[in-house]
Formats: C-alpha cells, structure tokens, sequence
C-alpha cells in the first residue's frame, strides 16, 4: 500500500478475537471523516483503522471540538487542500487511493473486512475516472462477474437485482441469468455470513402488481417465474413474483430472510425509510467481506457537528457480527 503509513497503531491483534475492520472515510469534504472520528472510543466489537488523510482528520476534529488521538489512522495524504463541504475533483484520486489501500488490506489478510463511508460519485466522475458506485468498483477490481447490493435495517434485508441504472435500461437488464446468478449469490451469502440454513426469499416483480398476469407487462411470466420455478425444483425457498407495492406489508414479510427487488429505488426507498438512521449497505458475492452506510456525503452537514454516525457503527458493528459468525455454527429462521 504505496504512499500509507499508519498512526497511533495498536499492533497486530495477535490472539485477540476481535476482528480488525478497516474504514475508509470517504469523501473529504462531506461528513465522511465526521463519522470516521465518532468510531474513537466508541465500544464496537473489533479493532478498528481509518484510512484518510492525518492531517484532515485532525482538522476537522478541531472544529469539531474532538480529537483524532485515540484513532488509528492510516495515512493516505489528500491530493489538494479542503473545505469542508466543497468537494474539490483533485481529491478524487485520494478517495480512490483509499478504497484501494483498504481492498489490498482485505485481500492480504491484515483486515478481516472492510467499511465505507459516503464518497461522491459525481465528483469522482468530474475528475475523469469512471465510478458508479463502491459496488461495482470493487466487483471489478477483484474480478468478481457478479455481486448483489443489499441493504439491511429494520428487520429487513433488500438485495437489488440492477443497482445504479437509469430507469429506461432496467427492463432490458431484467434477464433470467441476472435474477437467477442474483438469487443464488443472496442464498448462497445468507448461509454463509448470516447463518441461516435454509433462507426464505421474497422475489418482487418488476411491473405494477407483478405484471398484473401480462396485462402490464411480460417480464414476471418470461422472466422471473421461471427462474423461480427452477430454483424451487432445486430445493430454494423463493417465493414470487410478488406485487412491490405489497411486498413490504408486514404479513407479506413475516418469516422472511430476504427481499428481493428488480431496480435501486423499488427497494431502497422502503428500506431508507424504515432504516436511514441504522441502516447497512452490504456488498454480497466478492470475495471479501464490505459493509457500508446507506447514506451519502451530506455536504452541507460537514463539520457542523450534526452528522448522525449511526449507519456507520451499525455497518461496523454488522462487519464484526458476520466475522464472528463464520467461526460459529449456521442457525434456523429469520
């Protein structure tokens, strides 16, 4: 990891079963390093890194009454000067730096996994590099065909079949192969990081009241159903396709391990409104484990002091659960 070097460590944890997470603070000059320096103290169940920029984490703990002392941080230097709240595209290559300093830290072993803070995709777009999203940056940097986006709080875990597509191409993305590879990812990941033997997965249809039996549209009979059909011949409990606007209901839900939807805001908008505060953002299927918040940047709460931290310890606090989970053994039920 060229141009890092850690501060205030605490050594490697040797023989300690606490996990050692790392956190990336995102962008600069949103509330990223606000909820990073909240993390000091704070009790969670894991050794906890911050990878960012020394000198920015001391700045902004200063204004922010706080100190940067207790937080082990690992230097990655900011590429221009910043201003809390006024995201400059010269910096985008540092928030680039350190994703990619925490995902070789995963991949070689010193972290057991790895968190996010919110970075801005617009500016990272401004400044020439292609970005949709910390999802597909990291599916294509290990290599991995295909990874699901989900999101989990309130009792719920919603996995997206598309993520960050206008909503004219989600039609035409909506294939057997995707909802099928997106539904066997989601099983496969329910038993293997949450321990659930045999998951119950609620699959939405894509159109109003799931097509309506084609009246308004052909994708759940073309599409989604057969895939279903042949799951549940294989032994998967999948039950759908089910009307969106239904599917949130609680007797709907009841007993399940998982939603499915077929595009971002089908899903996500019911998630954030029950969650926003606590909510996780998971990446399923790469070969390391990341968590995430479920929040952006928040520019205009950068170094006001009002930034809520919530999500943050919540995507820590589940990274940690579902590396102790891996030691234990798989349970029943949602």
């Amino acid at each position: 990891m060229s141009n890092t070097t850690s501060t205030n460590s605490q050594g490697p944890d040797r023989g300690s079963p606490r996990p050692h997470i790392v956190v990336t603070s995102g962008e600069p000059a949103g509330i990223g390093p606000d909820i990073c320096l909240a993390l000091a103290g704070s009790g969670l169940p894991a050794r906890i890194t911050v990878i960012g920029d020394r000198d920015l984490m001391a700045s902004r703990a200063a204004v922010l009454g706080r100190s940067a002392d207790d937080l082990d941080i690992l230097h990655v230097p900011l590429r221009a000067p910043c201003v809390a709240g006024h995201p400059d595209a010269a910096n985008a290559a540092y928030v680039m730096a350190t994703l990619d300093a925490a995902l070789a830290g995963c991949r070689s072993g010193e972290f057991s996994a790895m968190v996010t803070a919110p970075v801005h995709k617009g500016i990272i777009n401004d400044a020439g590099i292609p970005f949709t999203g910390h999802t597909e940056y990291l599916a294509e940097r290990t290599s991995t065909p295909k990874v699901v986006m989900m999101l989990a709080g309130a009792g719920l875990r919603v996995g997206l079949v598309t993520t960050h597509l206008p909503l004219k191409d989600v039609p035409a993305a909506i294939t057997r192969s995707e909802v099928e590879n997106t539904l066997r990812i989601v099983d496969r990941d329910l038993r293997l990081k949450f321990g659930i033997v045999r998951p119950r997965i609620l699959v939405a249809g894509l159109n109003p009241h799931a097509g309506e039996g084609g009246h308004l549209g052909r994708e759940e009979i073309e599409v989604i159903a057969p895939v279903l059909e042949r799951l549940r011949a294989e032994g998967f409990d999948v039950l759908g396709p089910l009307p969106a606007d239904t599917l949130f209901t609680r007797h709907v839900l009841k007993g399940s391990d998982a939603q499915i939807a077929m595009y971002h805001d089908q899903g996500l908008a019911v998630l954030k409104y029950a969650a926003f505060e606590d909510g996780v953002n998971i990446t399923l299927g790469l070969p390391i484990l990341r968590t995430s918040v479920d929040h952006g940047t928040a520019l205009d709460l950068a170094g006001s002091g009002r930034a809520d931290s919530g999500s943050l310890f919540a995507a820590v606090r589940m990274a940690a659960e579902i590396c102790a989970q891996r030691t234990q053994a798989p349970r029943t039920g949602a």
